[in-house]
């Protein structure tokens, strides 16, 4: 490996494999290369695929100091979502997360080599992916630091749900109005996270939130009390795309932002559930019932492209004369 001149710190981004944690990972990606550092980007083949693929604002292989580590993974069933499941999470995911663990050796074996490379190795990881650094500690100059995908309110809220109480310097009408997250996740992926928090307390230097102060002083300051005194944390977000354009012709906005331009200020309803959770078909047809009773313009997000390699189906675009929906549908 060539070491750049002048240059004394690598930046090293190991995402989780789902589509909206690797999306902000690469768009973090975006911001660190403009300061010129070396910057490896790693993950499995298809994810790695997938994430170059979607990408929207600009092209990161375009960015001659972002470099891509594709790992191979062993083989791994994916069922089909079970949108009639009393847990709502996706736990179709779960073969795709736990495989993850077969990228500990190959990302070690990057550590090592940048290590003996560069004074200083800054490591920035999904928090849902800390097992894969457990021999991160072994190695010199390498400083590790975890990126929180979901809001500082919701980290916290899960935060008083564990203790199950909320503290008395937090008290807030929302963090009070909080249900319990009994049942939100299944037992498997409640476990998996609890994994990763015990890896996660091993290796980590400091926390970077998918959040700003203008947003979320008020939460963002309640973790900062939970933290020990050497754990720091940043807020670098919210982490978007700079702009969006049309793929095949990068002069043209994307026709979404073109139609969005053309409504009044706050005149578009958006719906988006994510991939942490699952519709029945019932419900998505309430949703549409819904919005179009609504009689107000919109943009739908139905989505399924987490469950595993896009490239073997296809993306159906539909357009409505009050809104727009867009539908990942993986086929065959």
């Amino acid at each position: 490996m060539v070491k750049l001149s002048n240059v004394e710190v690598a930046v090293v981004m190991i995402p989780l494999p789902t589509q909206g944690h690797l999306n902000q990972l690469l768009h973090l990606s975006r911001l660190i290369s403009a300061y010129h550092l070396p910057l490896h980007f790693t993950g499995t083949t298809t994810h790695l695929r997938q994430a170059k693929n979607r990408v929207q604002g600009w092209d990161p292989l375009s960015t001659s100091n972002v470099k891509f580590h594709e790992f191979s993974i062993p083989s791994y069933e994916t069922p089909p979502p079970n949108p009639n499941s009393t847990t709502k999470f996706p736990s179709h995911l779960m073969p795709s997360l736990l495989a993850t663990c077969h990228l500990r050796h190959p990302i070690s074996s990057l550590l090592h080599e940048l290590s003996r490379n560069y004074k200083r190795v800054i490591v920035i990881y999904d928090s849902l992916i800390a097992w894969v650094l457990q021999d991160a500690p072994s190695i010199p100059n390498v400083e590790c630091y975890s990126f929180r995908s979901i809001s500082g309110f919701t980290i916290y809220s899960f935060i008083c749900d564990a203790a199950g109480r909320l503290p008395a310097d937090a008290e807030n009408e929302f963090l009070e109005k909080i249900s319990s997250m009994e049942g939100c996740f299944t037992s498997e992926f409640a476990e998996f996270s609890r994994v990763q928090t015990e890896f996660r307390e091993m290796v980590n230097s400091g926390d970077l939130y998918n959040s700003c102060y203008e947003i979320e002083g008020f939460y963002l300051d309640l973790l900062a009390k939970e933290k020990s005194a050497g754990n720091k944390q940043w807020a670098v977000g919210p982490l978007n795309p700079p702009k969006l354009f049309d793929k095949r012709d990068s002069r043209k906005p994307h026709k979404c932002i073109k139609w969005l331009d053309e409504q009044e200020p706050n005149s578009v309803i958006f719906a988006s559930f994510g991939t942490t959770t699952t519709l029945s078909d019932e419900e998505i047809k309430e949703l549409a019932i819904g919005l179009e009773k609504s009689e107000k313009k919109f943009i739908w997000v139905l989505r399924e492209a987490d469950k595993g390699d896009i490239f073997t189906g296809k993306v159906e675009k539909l357009s409505y004369q009050k809104g727009m929906k867009k539908k990942w549908r993986k086929e065959g």
